[in-house]
């Protein structure tokens, strides 16, 4: 039977075994939200940096430029990491390169997997609908907050757990516990998730806008995954 892990953040990723396993990585307020948005409106091709300086020499080549950090759009760049800067119709056909705090971190370091695959609360029956017909295992990989654990990415994680229990095993605790802080949360997630520390942290920047559209469920109808490098819609 297969099985299903969770990474609760890139910091733990060195005790996971990525060999034959198919990676989703997570960072749902805002980086993989705004990947998931960027393709179901025309982007191309997204190429993944953990670097700034990385991100700024695409730019230099002529490449579409998003930077974020601490939540805040980098100086110079064209775009922020809200997915409402995703949806403008001069982006179809484009090649973005994007730089975050946490989720183009938590996807440089889970290169080494079978697959990798972006996941977020707009695209999560896509993603659980694809990894049904595949053979690997799966480990939700967690952006989190500079290393650090945080709820909402656990929260999408244990999505993707409840909707695959039924044909994959549950193989450690943090899988179990991500399913049951999504029951527990399902009915009502921005209730659940009103105090947490991003939360709270973007709120602060007038961002509430994003967290509500952020944990809207199975929004887009697309899988976005990593092919030589950079980022695709399946």
């Amino acid at each position: 039977m297969r099985k299903i892990d969770v990474c609760p953040t890139p910091e733990l990723l060195h005790l996971y075994n990525l060999e034959n396993k198919i990676a989703v990585i997570v960072d749902v307020f805002r980086a993989t939200s705004c990947m998931t948005t960027a393709f179901a409106h025309g982007i191309e091709k997204i190429i993944p940096v953990a670097q700034i300086e990385e991100c700024k020499v695409l730019q230099e080549q002529g490449y579409l430029a998003a930077a974020e950090r601490n939540a805040m759009k980098v100086e110079g760049f064209d775009l922020d990491n809200s997915p409402f800067s995703y949806m403008k119709p001069d982006l179809t056909g484009r090649t973005l390169a994007m730089t975050t705090t946490n989720g183009t971190l938590a996807l440089t370091k889970s290169k080494s997997a079978q697959q990798v695959l972006i996941g977020s609360f707009l695209n999560r029956k896509a993603i659980t609908d694809y990894l049904l017909t595949q053979p690997y295992d799966v480990l939700v990989v967690c952006a989190g907050w500079k290393g650090k654990y945080n709820l909402e990415d656990t929260l999408f994680a244990g999505a993707v757990v409840c909707s695959l229990k039924n044909e994959f095993a549950i193989e450690d605790d943090a899988a179990l516990a991500a399913n049951m802080i999504y029951d527990a949360a399902k009915y009502n997630m921005i209730k659940f998730i009103a105090h947490s520390s991003h939360v709270r942290r973007l709120a602060r920047l007038n961002l509430t806008r994003d967290i509500e559209f952020c944990l809207r469920e199975d929004l887009y109808n697309v899988v976005p995954i990593l092919r030589n490098g950079a980022l695709v819609k399946m």
